[in-house]
């Protein structure tokens, strides 16, 4: 029963600055009440992370003929987490890359002395794909 109100308390005690953040603050009281709401919350999941541990779920140490089994049982979903990976970061990149250079070709039409800074956002637009294809890699070396 615990198993799903462990996760549940913490999505809501990380979900309560959030909410006092959309209140939008109008002065320092309030502000200073949402950062002991978030100082809480969070000792509040450390609490929970001591109270209710979850060893009884993981175990550090499995049986090595399991251990294989498990990997050549699951190798697929590795791929899948590996085709996801390069997907996704793929699409996220074309998002970025996507907002961010109309806005650096207008923001160098109008000063061109600002080309290092425009090119550098839309580059990291790009470091997302980087980074999925980077994950997939490690995937796949750790499935081999």
């Amino acid at each position: 029963m615990y198993i799903f109100l462990f996760p549940l308390a913490i999505v809501i005690l990380l979900s309560l600055p959030v909410i006092a953040r959309i209140k939008k603050f109008t002065d320092g009281k309030k502000c200073r009440n949402a950062i002991i709401l978030n100082l809480c919350s969070f000792f509040g999941v450390m609490l929970l992370a001591l109270v209710l541990p979850v060893g009884d779920l993981v175990s550090a140490e499995p049986e090595a003929a399991a251990a294989v089994a498990g990997v050549a049982e699951y190798a697929g979903l590795g791929y899948l987490a590996a085709a996801l990976a390069v997907g996704l970061g793929s699409i996220g990149c074309g998002i970025a890359v996507g907002n961010a250079a109309p806005a650096a070709i207008g923001a160098v039409a109008e000063e061109p002395e600002c080309f290092g800074k425009a090119m550098i956002f839309v580059a990291l637009g790009e470091g997302v794909a980087l980074y999925g294809f980077l994950i997939a890699f490690l995937i796949i070396q750790a499935l081999a």
